[in-house]
């Protein structure tokens, strides 16, 4: 197969292929990620039109490798800190993301190296080893004699014995999981020093564990005191195995897309969701949990659906004995340049509707600009009175993210109730 020839396109920018530049199974890719929102395929007269969303990262291709890139709000220099921010995992050490922020994949290789750099980490450290129970032919008796075995494969013979065993080997679930993604990573990078360290360390891991069951073990993995030095690495894992979906995966026909793609959007409800804990857990607020009931629609031709905001804050009342929600929605759209649109505007009312106190209606929208914090405060009056405030907190994604979220704790509205 030849070099694959590589297209980059902008956020929400469009690239026009030729023909003869998407295969067939190709075609078939790309329409499954078309009907999962994350880009646009049109047939042209001489190919195809491909214009990309609100997702960036690499896919790729038989005879591509596509390249979207951020473009609207969050800079791909601080694209990785606010993505581990996201996920609650270290950034990369900042030599290590200047080694390659340059490299022709951008997003792809700074994942990479993350997972590297607490790979290398691990192996400093030394690898944690558990007991495996192995099928062995030992000398002598060790562990409990397989009498089956010992009396059909060796007829009665002494000399070598088939005994269960359990050994302290690397080779668990903990290791395996991270040769998986190393080899992974080592496919999607271009840079020959991140590749050649991906393969280097690749071979302190073992690796016999198919992409899926990886990602299947990530899952149901419970960290103790025994491996939660593990959980950076893990993270990082996970978010390749998963072709980089903060909490959805691309999936096609039960294998991974064959890139790194990040829905941005999706990325910005994570870091909504952290930013509006973190500001507000000094003022005795916090998340509230799943058993808030949502807002419920019923009567509409037998179809019953709810709906939530993306966040809602528990905070301390005015009665120390009792508390209030406030209700946060996280908007990747560009509030920093027009006004708020009329339905978030109805979306947000509903939420202060339902879950704030009638003479005290709040509700906050946050969304990413560039070039400083902006706060304002929309106020909504009827001919009967206020309706409701709805705050519009603008994050500025060139800032770190434990600056704006101080920034986000001295705006919002905390003391209401």
């Amino acid at each position: 197969m030849p070099d694959r020839i590589e297209v980059r396109i902008g956020e929400y920018g469009s690239a026009v292929l030729t023909g003869s530049q998407l295969t067939s199974r190709d075609v078939d890719r790309l329409r499954v990620l078309q009907a999962r929102g994350r880009l646009g395929l049109d047939r042209t007269p001489t190919g195809w039109r491909l214009k990309a969303g609100a997702t960036v990262g690499l896919l790729v291709l038989d005879r591509i490798r596509l390249v979207m890139e951020p473009k609207f709000a969050i800079s791909g220099d601080m694209l990785m800190d606010w993505l581990a921010y996201a996920l609650g995992a270290p950034a990369p050490l900042p030599v290590t993301s200047r080694r390659w922020a340059t490299g022709p994949e951008g997003y792809a290789d700074l994942v990479a190296a993350a997972l590297l750099e607490q790979c290398e980490r691990l192996l400093r450290e030394g690898l944690r080893r558990d007991y495996v129970r192995r099928q062995n032919l030992e000398p002598v008796l060790r562990g409990r004699l397989d009498v089956a075995a010992q009396a059909t494969l060796r007829y009665g013979q002494l000399d070598k014995l088939h005994v269960h065993a359990f050994d302290r080997e690397t080779d668990i679930w903990d290791n395996r999981v991270l040769g998986t993604a190393l080899r992974v990573a080592r496919t999607l990078s271009t840079s020959p020093g991140l590749a050649r360290d991906l393969h280097t360390i690749a071979e302190a891991f073992p690796q016999d564990t198919p992409p899926d069951a990886a990602l299947r073990a990530l899952d149901h993995t419970r960290y103790t005191r025994l491996n939660a030095r593990y959980l950076a690495a893990h993270t990082w894992a996970r978010l390749l195995l998963r072709g980089g979906g903060v909490t959805d995966v691309l999936i096609d026909c039960g294998t991974a897309a064959g890139g790194l793609l990040l829905a941005m959007p999706a990325l910005w409800e994570a870091v909504v969701r952290r930013l509006t804990t973190d500001a507000t857990a000094s003022h005795g607020g916090h998340t509230a949990t799943g058993g808030s009931a949502g807002i419920t629609v019923r009567g509409d031709l037998g179809i019953t659906s709810a709906f939530r905001p993306d966040v809602l804050i528990s905070l301390p009342g005015r009665d120390p004995s009792e508390r209030t929600l406030l209700p946060v929605d996280a908007k990747y759209k560009r509030y920093d340049r027009h006004g708020v649109g009329a339905a978030d505007v109805h979306q947000l009312l509903t939420y202060s509707a339902g879950y704030t106190p009638n003479d005290d209606r709040h509700a906050v929208i946050v969304h990413p600009r560039a070039g400083g914090q902006s706060y304002r405060a929309l106020q909504i009056d009827s001919p009967r009175g206020r309706l409701g405030n709805i705050h519009v907190l603008g994050v500025d994604t060139h800032t770190h993210p434990q600056e704006a979220a101080a920034w986000v704790g001295s705006v919002l509205p905390l003391h209401h109730g």
